[in-house]
């Protein structure tokens, strides 16, 4: 009798054991949704922000640029704001020049500096986004970009030079639809013909006016390569000065140029 007394007893406690934790386990159940109730919230409205930012995407301006030349670009308006915030005022120097007139080892001397695989990707060169990010890393700030040419006529077109990611998903999307729309020889035509070359100074054409006083018709092998080197800081250097950075970016240009 004892001993079933105390198995008894045993079994009971058990039985209390076991259903005081299922009571624990059933309540954190229950109010589980509400620790993930602010996480679902937050992804929603990231979700509803993405979706209205895709919204402003101007896609009747896309469409047209298979035939229509843009004037004005997002940069420029950029530019401008930013010189009237300073209390000056910046004029666009801006002129257009068809890609046929560039002359061939101008167009090459820009490829191989800025965009190698132009003309065998599909807007993103992910081999390229994965090197700058594992230099950046190691660096432990941005020292390098692996923004595609269409990439950068993208941002240059529509957005700004912010590096929030949400602008880098609107530029991941315009990319996508300027592969989808346009062929690489209009992107890179357009390209050519809106970066920013300097102070208000926008397009291969007014650099070359600009800089070296002729049309981009007529620029030489070394002065392509001079220009392809400042397109990543226009505006801190000029490509007719004799800085080692300029210098450097230019041989540099140049030996790529010859082993093509």
């Amino acid at each position: 009798m004892k001993r079933s007394n105390r198995r008894n007893t045993k079994i009971r406690a058990n039985k209390s054991l076991w259903n005081t934790g299922s009571r624990r386990k059933s309540r954190a159940h229950r109010f589980r949704w509400i620790r993930r109730f602010p996480f679902k919230v937050a992804l929603c409205i990231l979700g509803l922000y993405l979706i209205f930012e895709i919204l402003t995407i101007p896609f009747l301006s896309i469409v047209q640029l298979p035939t229509e030349n843009p004037t004005e670009t997002a940069l420029m308006r950029q530019r401008i704001d930013e010189a009237r915030d300073k209390g000056t005022t910046l004029n666009i120097d801006h002129r257009w020049t068809a890609l046929s007139s560039i002359p061939r080892h101008v167009r090459m001397a820009i490829l191989v500096s800025e965009d190698g695989t132009f003309y065998s990707h599909a807007g993103v060169d992910w081999h390229e986004v994965q090197a700058s990010l594992e230099t950046n890393w190691e660096q432990g700030r941005i020292v390098r970009g692996g923004s595609t040419i269409t990439q950068q006529l993208a941002k240059n077109l529509y957005l700004s030079t912010s590096r929030d990611p949400v602008r880098k998903t609107k530029e991941l999307f315009i990319t996508w639809m300027l592969e989808s729309t346009l062929s690489k020889k209009r992107i890179f035509e357009l390209y050519l013909n809106i970066i920013e070359w300097g102070h208000g100074v926008f397009g291969i054409e007014a650099a070359a006016q600009r800089y070296f006083h002729k049309p981009a018709s007529l620029l030489s092998r070394e002065e392509g390569a001079r220009l392809a080197a400042v397109i990543p800081s226009p505006l801190r250097h000029r490509p007719t000065e004799s800085s080692s950075y300029v210098i450097k970016k230019k041989e540099l240009i140049l030996r790529r140029m010859s082993a093509r």
